[in-house]
């Protein structure tokens, strides 16, 4: 047991160093800047206030997205989609494999859960011992299940999901633009070094590979950021874009998607003024999704959603959740009833 923990812990000491790394050159490229371009190399007083305007702008919303982005915790999923008590001690017990789906495909009835695994069965992890939600996905390095897991991270040693995805987004977009402000401002002094217009001192070392450096960065985080955004416009995670999600009706990878506005603001939010600041404004709760291929009536889907407390649906494809107790079926056009309120669920075809 005590190798095997220390194993852990050395293991987990050593996720941090991409961290590290990437905080290195932070702290050198904010020193190069600063110090040997903005005090020793520019000449002019209003070049370089500007300068150092600009760059700390940049340079406060990188840091404050990345390490919103690191310290966000993933969220798993709720207390409800763990198997009640009575149910628990049938599946463990139980050997058989069909009988267990039995007992899951019960519990997920009560569930707001359409996807499945591809062969079919509940989704259902047996580390956390939880029905997993549409999205949902067990990380090996975290050791839990993450909602709407888009991927994990080495650079920021952490789960990109529900709960930190806008920061990771922003933290692109910021490194990219921190990269190209200092690509764009840096290139004349790299070139006065390079072609010796300028004298040789301490300065120049820095100014070159500062230089580098953040075309690099700039070339690597643009391209990362063109991809999610593209993800989000498709409502896809990286997980999705990779390997379909599977519903009753079959893999189906735009599944989840509905238009570019909804997609956008299910990840931003809908308030316009949160959009470009590292905090959370990402709609719903992160368990359940609408889809395409379920249809629902949203006037008895308010009476279920404002019963348990939840805001009302503005049309059949705005809802942000569908509440726990909501029961539902993957075949078409049947209808179940939960405590006097009646929810229809339609699958439809895939266009």
């Amino acid at each position: 047991m005590a190798p095997s923990h220390t194993m852990r812990c050395c293991k987990k000491g050593l996720n941090w160093i991409p961290v590290l790394f990437i905080n290195l050159v932070i702290g050198w490229s904010y020193y190069a800047y600063i110090v040997e371009l903005c005090v020793y190399t520019i000449p002019d007083n209003a070049e370089r206030i500007s300068y150092l305007v600009v760059f700390h702008i940049f340079f406060f919303m990188f840091t404050w997205s990345y390490w919103k982005t690191i310290c966000s915790r993933p969220e798993g999923p709720s207390k409800a989609f763990c198997l009640p008590k009575a149910e628990k001690e049938l599946y463990e017990k139980e050997e058989r494999a069909e009988i267990q789906q039995e007992i899951l495909k019960k519990v997920a009835m009560n569930l707001p859960v359409y996807t499945r695994t591809p062969g079919g069965a509940i989704r259902y992890c047996d580390h956390c011992q939880v029905v997993k939600p549409d999205r949902c996905h067990h990380c090996s390095t975290c050791e839990r299940c993450v909602l709407k897991m888009d991927h994990h991270c080495p650079w920021v040693n952490n789960c990109v999901g529900f709960s930190n995805y806008k920061y990771f987004v922003l933290f692109l977009a910021y490194a990219t633009l921190y990269s190209a402000v200092i690509s764009a401002t840096v290139i004349q002094y790299f070139i006065k070094f390079w072609t010796k217009r300028l004298p040789d001192n301490h300065a120049k070392f820095h100014i070159l590979f500062l230089f580098i450096v953040a075309v690099m960065f700039c070339i690597s985080t643009l391209s990362l950021f063109i991809y999610h955004l593209w993800l989000v416009g498709k409502n896809r995670t990286t997980i999705e874009a990779f390997r379909a999600p599977v519903f009753s009706s079959g893999p189906d990878k735009n599944g989840f998607y509905l238009d570019f506005s909804q997609n956008f603001t299910e990840v931003f939010g809908d308030q316009k003024t949160r959009w470009v600041f590292p905090i959370f404004s990402s709609l719903g709760d992160g368990h359940s999704f609408v889809t395409r291929l379920v249809h629902i009536d949203p006037e008895q889907a308010n009476a279920v959603l404002q019963q348990n407390g939840k805001s009302s649906v503005e049309g059949a494809t705005n809802p942000s959740a569908l509440d726990n107790n909501t029961q539902h079926t993957a075949d078409s056009s049947k209808e179940k009833t939960d405590g006097g309120q009646t929810v229809s669920v339609t699958m439809e075809s895939e266009p």
